[in-house]
C-alpha cells in the first residue's frame, strides 16, 4: 500500500480503489436491536456525524431520545467500499462518520448539533486529540436543505462562541452526504461490545449559544 499524508486528502486520481462489493453487515443494532440499515421510518431522517474515532460518538448519540438507530462507516472519500485498515492510511480521503437516524418530533437537530458541537474539538483540523488522520476531520454531512442551513447557522454560532473564548478557527466540512460506506461489523456500537473499549471524545468547554 502506498504511503499517504495523514494531513493532507487525496485526491481523487491518488485514492485507492476499493472495491465493488459491500462489506458483510449483521444488520441489526447491538444495543436495541433496530435495523441500521435502510429503510427506517418515515417519521426518520438521517444526518452523518464526524467527530473524530467513531466509536465514542456513536454511543453518544445512540444514548438520545429519539435517535432511532446508528451505525458507524466512512464518507466524504473517494474510494469506494473501503477497509477500516485502508481508511486510516489517509488513502481513501473518509472520514470516520455516525449515521444518526433521528426522529424530529422527539429530539431536534437543534439539540443534535449541540451534542455534535460540544463533544469534541471542531478547530483541529486534520486530528482529534492523540488521534491523528484525515479520517478524524470534523464533519457534518446533511441530508436536506433544512439540515444543511441550520447546521451551517450552528457553526457560526460556535465559531463566535469559540472566538469569545479564545478558542480557534472551527474547520468543519458541512456539505450534502456523499455515499455512505458501512464500516466493517466489529466496529458497530463497538463500545456497547466492548466496555472497556477506546473513546478519545472530548470537548472544548464552550457551549453553543
Amino acid at each position: 500500500m502506498a504511503i499517504y499524508s495523514k494531513q493532507i486528502i487525496p485526491s481523487a486520481d491518488e485514492a485507492l480503489p476499493g472495491r465493488e462489493k459491500s462489506i458483510a453487515l449483521a444488520g441489526q443494532h447491538f444495543v436495541h436491536g433496530r435495523s441500521i440499515v435502510a429503510p427506517f421510518p418515515e417519521s426518520c431522517e438521517e444526518i452523518y456525524l464526524g467527530m473524530g474515532c467513531f466509536w465514542g460518538a456513536e454511543r453518544l448519540f445512540w444514548k438520545q431520545p429519539g435517535v432511532w438507530t446508528t451505525a458507524v462507516g466512512y464518507a466524504g472519500g473517494y474510494t469506494p467500499n473501503p477497509s477500516y485498515r485502508e481508511v486510516c492510511s489517509g488513502g481513501t480521503g473518509h472520514a470516520e462518520v455516525v449515521m444518526v437516524v433521528f426522529d424530529s418530533g422527539v429530539i431536534t437537530l437543534e439539540a443534535l448539533m449541540k451534542l455534535f458541537w460540544e463533544s469534541h474539538d471542531p478547530a483541529q483540523g486534520m486530528r482529534q486529540g492523540n488521534d491523528i488522520g484525515t479520517q478524524y476531520r470534523s464533519v457534518i454531512f446533511t441530508t436536506t436543505r433544512e439540515q444543511q442551513h441550520l447546521a451551517e447557522a450552528s457553526k457560526e454560532a460556535y465559531q463566535a462562541a469559540m472566538t469569545s473564548s479564545g478558542k480557534g478557527k472551527v474547520t468543519t466540512e458541512i456539505r450534502q452526504a456523499p455515499s455512505f460506506y458501512y464500516a466493517e461489523d466489529y466496529h458497530q456500537q463497538y463500545l456497547a461490545k466492548n466496555v472497556n473499549g477506546y473513546c478519545g471524545l472530548g470537548g472544548t468547554g464552550v457551549c453553543l449559544p
